[in-house]
């Protein structure tokens, strides 16, 4: 599914047109990655949690010349599933949490 897919399937389980869906997707995708970039959680229950790591430092080694080089720590984004989001995709029925 691309985001175009996304979009044709908001709009027709919300009724809205493609347009207002099409807005409210990029309006979730924008809020999700100006708060992680800010550096703060967002955490969507049954879905996930987005956040900002610190990758740690490393040494590389350029594979042409063999030289090592210093990697410094580097702030990526991670995804963490729900436990919800992991049991939908194994197949598994909840494990008898209280919704």
């Amino acid at each position: 599914m691309n985001k175009s897919d996304l979009i044709a399937t908001v709009s027709l389980e919300t009724g809205f047109s493609k347009r207002v869906a099409s807005e409210a997707v990029d309006a979730v995708i924008e809020a999700v990655r100006r708060t992680v970039a800010r550096g703060e959680k967002v955490s969507i229950p049954g879905f996930g949690t987005f956040e900002k790591r610190l990758r740690a430092p490393r040494t590389a080694r350029n594979p042409r010349t063999g030289e090592r080089l210093r990697v410094p720590a580097t702030p990526v984004p991670v995804f963490r599933p729900g436990q919800d989001f992991k049991d939908a995709c194994t197949g598994r029925k909840g494990r008898g949490r209280k919704r």
